[in-house]
Formats: C-alpha cells, sequence, structure tokens
C-alpha cells in the first residue's frame, strides 16, 4: 500500500507540474499542425487598431494563409508583450537582460509596430524590418521653443534637440520605444514624467496637451497620424534618435517561422501587397522615408 500511495503522490505532482508549466512556443511544423498562428498585437496607431485591421494585422492576416492556418489576433500592451509570447518576464539592468518567472504563452509572433532595440534582440529573434521609424521630440503649437532646422548630418540634428530639450519636462513611457533609457535622457538633468495612467502610446498627445509636461517623444509612424489629428495643436520639433526599424519578433526557439515570415515578407512586397498596406495605413510616409521604401525587394 505504502508503494501504491507514492506512486499515486507521485502522479498527482507530475500533473500538477504539468498545469503549471508555462506553454512552449511552437516552430512553424507545430503551429501548421496545429492549424492556426496566434498574433500577439497593441492597439497602437495603425498598427494594430483594436478594430480587427490595421498594417500588421493584415501583414500576419497573409501571412497565415501563406503557410496555411488560420489567424487569431491576440491583444495585449507594451509592458506585457514579450512575457505574451515567451512565457517569462524580462529584467534589465543597464545592458544585462534575463529573463524570470513562468508564466502562460499567449501566441507566437509579436507584429504591432515593435522596434528592433538591442537589449531586445538579446531575448527574441526578430524578422526582416517590415517598417521605419525614428524618435521625435514633441511640443505643443503654443510652445516657445522652435522646431530645428534639418540638416545633413542626424546626429548633429540630434544633439541640437536634445539642447532644446535641456532640463525641462518630458514625458516618457517606460518599457516601450519612448523609453528615455534607449537614447541616453536618463541622468541628463531632464524633468522625466513617467506616464503611467495607461499603456497605450496612443494617450501620450492628449496628456501633452493637457500641459503634464513641456515636451513628449514619439515615433514618426506615430507622429504621421498625431499631425493629423491634432492639427494646429502640436509640433515636431527635432530628431531624438537615428532611424530606426520596425519587425516581427519571435521566440529564439521558432527560427523556422521567423523564415517563413521573412519569405512571406519578400514575396508579399515583389507581387506589391506590401506597398498596397503601406498606402493604406500610411498614406505618404513613403516620403519621410526614401532610401527604406526604395530598397530592392
Amino acid at each position: 500500500m505504502p508503494t501504491l500511495i507514492r506512486f499515486c503522490r507521485a502522479l498527482a505532482a507530475g500533473a500538477l507540474l504539468m498545469v503549471m508549466a508555462p506553454a512552449v512556443a511552437d516552430d512553424l511544423k507545430d503551429i501548421q499542425a496545429r492549424g492556426e498562428i496566434r498574433h500577439i498585437g497593441i492597439r497602437y496607431a495603425n498598427f494594430v487598431t483594436g478594430a480587427g485591421d490595421g498594417f500588421d494585422v493584415e501583414l500576419v492576416q497573409g501571412f497565415a494563409r501563406h503557410i496555411g492556418v488560420k489567424y487569431t489576433l491576440v491583444y495585449s500592451d507594451f509592458y506585457n508583450v514579450i512575457r505574451d509570447l515567451l512565457g517569462k518576464d524580462v529584467v534589465r539592468k543597464g545592458d544585462e537582460v534575463t529573463l524570470a518567472g513562468d508564466y502562460p504563452v499567449k501566441g507566437d509572433l509579436i507584429a504591432t509596430g515593435f522596434t528592433i532595440l538591442p537589449w531586445r534582440e538579446k531575448v527574441l529573434l526578430y524578422s526582416e524590418p517590415t517598417f521605419p521609424s525614428q524618435v521625435l521630440l514633441v511640443a505643443r503649437a503654443d510652445s516657445p521653443f522652435t522646431p530645428i532646422k534639418d540638416s545633413t548630418d542626424l546626429r548633429r540634428d540630434i544633439e541640437e534637440t536634445k539642447a532644446i530639450l535641456g532640463r525641462k519636462s518630458l514625458l516618457v513611457m517606460e518599457k516601450t520605444c519612448l523609453d528615455p533609457a534607449n537614447y541616453g535622457l536618463k541622468g541628463k538633468g531632464i524633468d522625466l514624467k513617467v506616464y503611467s495612467k495607461s499603456s497605450n502610446l496612443n494617450e501620450m498627445v492628449p496628456a501633452l496637451l493637457n500641459g503634464e509636461a513641456e515636451f513628449t517623444l514619439l515615433d514618426v509612424p506615430d507622429a504621421v497620424l498625431d499631425l493629423q489629428k491634432w492639427a494646429g495643436r502640436i509640433k515636431v520639433i527635432g530628431p531624438i534618435s537615428e532611424e530606426q526599424e520596425l519587425a516581427a519578433a519571435f521566440p529564439k526557439s521558432s527560427p523556422a517561422l521567423r523564415d517563413a515570415f521573412n519569405d512571406y515578407l519578400k514575396k508579399s512586397r515583389a507581387d506589391g501587397t506590401y506597398q498596397k498596406l503601406v498606402r493604406k495605413y500610411y498614406l505618404g510616409i513613403e516620403s519621410y522615408f526614401p532610401a527604406f521604401f526604395a530598397r530592392p525587394q
């Protein structure tokens, strides 16, 4: 009897571990066998609108058809998106990045206007770039600060923009592409106002207009839309970052899935599908980044 009791306890413990263990991210063959790909997206700009469409939504829907599976959109936010993909929290200490904890894996890839950043590359596999970007310093239209004059030297423009910022108040959102740590803005005497009411980057301009800070940061895709939405109420002062690139992100354990996505991206550019999505959701942005959009397909 004691042997039977120990056996039953071992079975129970094993079952409990199976329940508690986070799901492991699947690679291409697993997803095709499952018949579904789960796209993790964040309601942000026109990449994922929240209404079931968006640039990245349609891009991944096309990819799902390409590999012959059903498409499912899973909503997340910038604080939890990597956790939802990897089942682990990202812990950053300076340049060191580690993974901690065990959480449910909710999706197979991130595609949501997701910036390629060095610290993210330590824990994720990125696709080929899907979109260009750059982080800008933005102020209210009635601000006394004047936009810099563009030059042919981007680094000089960035330094001039940062000099205007000086020690004034800057509205930022940590753990996103607008995190001041990404651009050398911490420890410089800037009055950093961390926006913590939500993780929705679409709220940065309303907060700026509400007087929560003198400046905020926006990336170009969002700025293009906000300059239309808040016409006459905000202005771009200058660049804070070098030009950046956005891409889909995958677990390190999914190289075949990433490679298949790259194949589809190349195909969509060759047949014009990609260009139609760019013009549908970001009309005119090609003039901001002519070199990116002129790359050979």
